[in-house]
């Protein structure tokens, strides 16, 4: 059954979703983050993906409270990615209950970083966050695009021991269009033993039923629960 983990973004403390990563497309979902997270456990999910929008506009963590308060009043295992930086801020996240952690941008702009960060904690609590424009890498909020490509970058960090990664075709992310999934199978395809994480274009419960026919072991989504176009009552069937 394909990992269903759905997602939380922070700006103010407050619930959002952006459209390809712009700032200037904010729509508020709710004032209480710990709500929608206790709603999402109550339709019998296990993960959350939790996302410190402030923290990646600001370089630094920010929204460590937020991350606390679901983290204390819920039981969702919690990865946290968003503005981290330093090893002071994975400590930060890991001490207010995250039990894993997305590094992208560091990733690209400081890799050996990145790589002391999997050594550290190990490869079951550092993700690597593989987001990308036409199989290019972007980073600093999708506001940059590199000229590495997709899947070598992902395939160096496998070299290096990384295990899962959240791969975002930002075409895609808040269009409601439907996922990348032809994507996703060429990097499953190259790189079968890392554990991939598809995220950016879920509408409907049938595109996540798409990605399971396709391999695919996780799935993120976030906007299409908070449009209404997945029921929490899909979610409880296809999660039982």
């Amino acid at each position: 059954m394909i990992e269903l983990i759905p997602a939380i973004d922070i700006i103010d403390g407050k619930c959002v979703r952006l459209t390809q990563g712009d700032y200037g497309t904010k729509k508020v979902y709710g004032d209480d983050p710990l709500e929608i997270a206790k709603m999402l456990e109550g339709c019998g999910l296990k993960r959350l993906h939790v996302v410190d929008l402030d923290g990646a506009r600001e370089s630094r963590i920010i929204n460590y409270k937020t991350l606390n308060l679901i983290a204390s009043r819920t039981s969702l295992v919690i990865d946290f990615g968003g503005g981290l930086k330093s090893g002071k801020d994975l400590e930060i996240a890991f001490e207010n209950g995250a039990q894993m952690i997305t590094g992208g941008s560091i990733a690209v702009k400081a890799p050996e970083l990145f790589c002391q960060w999997l050594h550290r904690f190990g490869a079951e609590r550092i993700i690597l966050g593989a987001d990308a424009k036409d199989e290019k890498i972007a980073v600093s909020g999708w506001q940059e695009t590199t000229k590495q490509e997709l899947i070598p970058f992902i395939e160096e960090f496998h070299r290096h021991g990384v295990k899962k990664v959240i791969c975002t075709d930002i075409a895609c992310d808040g269009m409601l269009e439907g996922p990348s999934t032809g994507l996703y199978v060429k990097i499953r395809q190259a790189i079968p033993e890392v554990y991939l994480i598809a995220s950016g274009g879920v509408s409907s419960i049938k595109d996540i039923e798409t990605l399971e026919n396709a391999g695919i072991e996780a799935v993120i989504f976030g906007k299409a629960i908070y449009e209404g176009r997945i029921k929490p009552q899909e979610l409880e069937k296809l999660n039982s």
